[in-house]
């Protein structure tokens, strides 16, 4: 809504900073607070950090005299950044709100007409405005299981360009990302202790992109669907696991930029979100079900044989 008319409202935050930084808080507060504007059919205009919003209002381009009013919203209120905001908007009623108050004698507390603190001493706490922001699309979130190793495979690695490809692409989509690690470390807080504990986790997901052999087993042991990438050039064991497994939506690393190019890895992304989710269910059912898959454990003891000679 632009407001650039001489008395319009700016608004902004931690958020607007170029050495700031944008939460989902901040910015979900943000939201709640331009929603009451709107309603109000208040004019505003938004400055966005140039590191979060390259597309956005920055400071840069702000005329401060094209401004009646500033409000700064979330955050603590403290520090040089915020003591900026008075000095070059020293005409503006400046009101900050659903903040936090640390030193209510700072110069960056005491420069703004009205402070209407989420947090302050000898005051109650207020509820934060991410609280009641509007409500939001829900995206699809998706694990991923990448591997940076498998040295044996030495010159027909494709691994690094794989993963470069990968999470580019994904860093485009419209998703919750969750990074995550097949290796076990009962030490490491960061890390599942536990296959159970992994799984776990899986099952919650709704969609599991990996270059990993077992992280397409286990996603769909979960019951999860998996866009699969096999990072051998030629092909090597992510394919034959998908093949084993019955399962469509892998993609060699050779045909990876084509694939990007010809929208084969969207095809494959939005079927592991629609018709994916039954058949990978039906997958996991099947592979939990008893004898319904036959695999190299059933041979084992007759490969053993009499004790100390294997058959």
């Amino acid at each position: 809504m632009d407001a650039r008319d001489g008395g319009g409202i700016l608004v902004t935050g931690w958020f607007s900073f170029l050495h700031g930084e944008a939460t989902a808080g901040d910015v979900l507060a943000l939201a709640r607070v331009e929603e009451v504007l709107r309603d109000a059919d208040l004019a505003y205009d938004v400055v966005w950090s140039p590191g979060f919003r390259a597309d956005g209002i920055h400071f840069a381009d702000v005329d401060p005299a094209a401004y009646s009013r500033l409000v700064f919203v979330c955050g603590p209120v403290h520090g040089p950044q915020v003591e900026e905001l008075h000095r070059v908007f020293a005409h503006c009623v400046r009101i900050a709100v659903g903040v936090s108050v640390v030193d209510p004698g700072s110069p960056a507390v005491t420069g703004f007409h009205r402070v209407l603190a989420r947090d302050a001493a000898g005051a109650a706490p207020g509820l934060d405005l991410a609280a009641r922001a509007p409500a939001l699309p829900g995206v699809p979130v998706v694990g991923v299981v990448l591997t940076h190793g498998q040295h044996e495979y030495a010159g027909r690695r494709r691994h690094e360009e794989a993963a470069a490809v990968l999470t580019r692409w994904l860093g485009g989509l419209d998703c919750a990302r969750l990074e995550l690690e097949t290796r076990l470390d009962a030490h490491d807080w960061r890390l599942c202790g536990t296959p159970a504990q992994f799984e776990a986790v899986l099952s919650r997901l709704d969609l599991v992109v990996t270059d990993r052999l077992h992280g397409l087993v286990l996603a769909l042991r979960a019951g999860v669907p998996v866009l699969a990438v096999d990072p051998v050039e030629g092909g090597a064991k992510v394919t034959a696991q998908a093949v084993a497994c019955g399962w469509p939506a892998v993609v060699g690393a050779g045909r990876l930029d084509a694939a990007l190019r010809e929208g084969v890895l969207e095809h494959w992304w939005r079927w592991c979100l629609t018709d994916g989710r039954a058949e990978a269910a039906r997958t996991g059912a099947r592979f939990r079900a008893d004898d319904a898959v036959t695999d190299a454990a059933g041979a084992l003891v007759a490969a053993l044989g009499p004790a100390g000679r294997p058959a």
